[in-house]
């Protein structure tokens, strides 16, 4: 019985999207597994990333880099070479990998939201009309508009794909992107540029 509990809650984790417009991301009644397997509440799996996630970069001088990797779930960055922080990630899931390699980062915004997926709404009054939709795959309701899923704190380093804040489960999830907890998003996003450089590692 354990084991079929445990295969459901993996077959979830694995069919979730790159950002939270899932409602099963916000959903308190939704399980994650944690460390050792065992299975927690959305709360807890927050906590855990958090709890694994850590800034010493304050007033620490040195140009910027960050190695995601990808084994470990983790983006260290990196001042002159000194690591100075820590941030656990959820990365692209399978069929979804995020790419590998040496990359530097070519955009950032604030405020961005997915171009490929999100929700069809009225574009009137703003109520769904249909959750959950890849742009390239769901055809658009007669009269609705297209409203991409939020992306804070977007970090682009590769074509389609960057550091940004959403939701970590515990195991790689999103359709390429690196997710990050909230407050560790707020922070890289203010310690990179254009042009630092950000190492993808398996």
């Amino acid at each position: 019985m354990k084991a079929l509990t445990l295969l459901t809650i993996l077959t979830t984790v694995a069919l979730m999207g790159c950002a939270d417009y899932d409602t099963r991301l916000t959903s308190t009644n939704t399980s994650y597994l944690g460390g050792g397997q065992s299975v927690v509440s959305r709360g807890k799996a927050s906590t855990l990333a958090e709890s694994n996630s850590y800034w010493d970069g304050d007033g620490v001088p040195g140009s910027p880099s960050v190695v995601i990797n990808l084994t470990q779930q983790t983006a260290s960055f990196y001042k002159d070479g000194k690591l100075v922080g820590v941030s656990a990630i959820s990365s692209g899931r399978e069929g979804h990998e995020t790419p590998t390699g040496h990359f530097k980062i070519i955009a950032k915004d604030l405020n961005h939201a997915s171009n490929l997926y999100g929700d069809y709404v009225d574009p009137t009054t703003g109520a769904v009309v249909k959750k959950n939709v890849a742009i390239k795959v769901d055809p658009i309701p007669p009269g609705a508009v297209f409203k991409g899923a939020p992306m804070p704190y977007f970090m682009q380093f590769a074509p389609g794909v960057g550091m940004h804040q959403g939701f970590l489960p515990g195991v790689p999830d999103s359709h390429g992107c690196i997710r990050m907890p909230e407050f560790m998003a707020k922070i890289y996003f203010a310690n990179v540029q254009k042009g630092t450089p950000v190492e993808v590692v398996k």
